[in-house]
């Protein structure tokens, strides 16, 4: 079995995000995207986790990174929807996928390491790729990833950072919060590499931006959107001016509380996650309560390793890092709410993350949990 980190240097800074790809049915496996494109002589098939195929995060990255690799590689793919989020839920639609010919399959959260655990070794032949997680025994074993088998993780607290350094600079002087979802480490990775962020802004940027350990809640779960909403209230109303939201649907609820405010004469933003969010922010016409977002790029991410495996190249049983250094993480592409002066700045802070210069921690430290 291989061990390691593998860096995917082929990642581009820029990572433009497909629309449109909610409507296919769950069951219905889509062709190429083009007679004259070649034909990959595998299939693709994707298993989701808690949420919907365009819930703005992780599905949808995954989702999008495979359609933008059939537009180029023009093999056939669908995804499935469990009933549930129990590994016996997770295996059943793995099995089902295989059972039809698709045996390259991806699974997107750490709520899938035990059903690919068990895939890889039931499904010898086909090829598995986690995304934010590694295959293991139980939640509590160390990983144990087959030569069938890619797990990929992500410098979360990079693209934190540089998100906290951004809400830093443009509020200036002010109050910043954050809403996790459930206490993992790729939300608390989230939730340092913020605090450091705005920390470092404070120190070598000039800005008075406070985080008070009151308003930084982790709520328990992805899907309550009310509970985001109601938290969201809570922190506005201590006088919070920016809430980080790595949430899910709990940060759906946050911004949707941002929204109601800022039509109703309020100064208050969100920051998204993972994906650019800008749009779920939306109030009238295109301004958005959405400052900026902390991106995973997820979708180049599913996509490289497609690609990998039209090459023949495919990583089996590596673990691969995606960071700022090879442009794994960052801010969106766009960021209509941030000024060209504020930008400038924080694309020096993500240069000298790049090249060394910063180095952001992904442990709590003497930070607020």
């Amino acid at each position: 079995m291989k061990k390691g980190v593998l860096s995917l240097i082929s990642l581009a800074l820029s990572v433009t995000m497909l629309a449109g790809c909610g409507g296919k049915p769950a069951s219905e496996p889509t062709g190429g995207a083009g007679s004259d494109a070649p034909k990959a002589n595998f299939k693709v098939g994707m298993v989701t986790d808690a949420g919907t195929i365009d819930d703005k995060s992780f599905n949808q990255g995954t989702y999008e990174g495979i359609v933008k690799a059939n537009k180029d590689f023009n093999m056939e793919y669908k995804y499935l929807k469990p009933a549930g989020t129990t590994e016996a839920d997770y295996s059943k639609e793995i099995g089902n996928l295989y059972d039809a010919g698709f045996k390259f399959i991806v699974t997107p959260g750490f709520k899938f390491e035990t059903a690919v655990h068990k895939a890889q070794e039931k499904y010898k032949d086909a090829k598995f790729v986690l995304i934010d997680g590694s295959p293991r025994p139980n939640p509590d074993a160390d990983p144990e990833l087959k030569e069938n088998t890619v797990a990929i993780y992500f410098a979360e607290q990079e693209s934190g950072f540089l998100a906290g350094v951004a809400t830093a600079l443009h509020v200036k002087d002010g109050q910043a919060g954050f809403i996790g979802g459930m206490k993992i480490p790729p939300v608390q990775k989230f939730n340092w590499g913020f605090q450091q962020g705005v920390k470092y802004a404070n120190e070598s940027l000039g800005t008075k931006v406070t985080i008070n350990k009151e308003n930084v809640v982790y709520q328990g779960t992805f899907d309550d959107v009310a509970a985001g909403s109601q938290l969201a209230a809570q922190m506005y109303d201590r006088g919070v001016n920016v809430i980080f939201a790595a949430a899910g649907g709990v940060g759906v609820g946050a911004i949707n509380e941002a929204k109601t405010r800022v039509q109703n004469g309020n100064d208050v933003w969100v920051v998204g996650v993972d994906v650019d969010q800008y749009q779920d922010g939306v109030y009238e016409g295109d301004k958005s309560v959405i400052l900026t977002s902390a991106v995973k790029k997820i979708d180049q991410a599913a996509y490289d390793m497609i690609k990998a495996e039209t090459e023949g190249k495919f990583p089996g049983g590596q673990t691969i890092t995606l960071d700022a250094k090879n442009d794994g993480v960052g801010l969106p592409a766009e960021n209509p709410n941030l000024s060209e002066d504020i930008l400038k700045q924080v694309d020096e802070v993500f240069n000298k993350i790049k090249a060394g210069e910063i180095t952001v921690a992904a442990e709590q430290g003497d930070l607020i949990e």
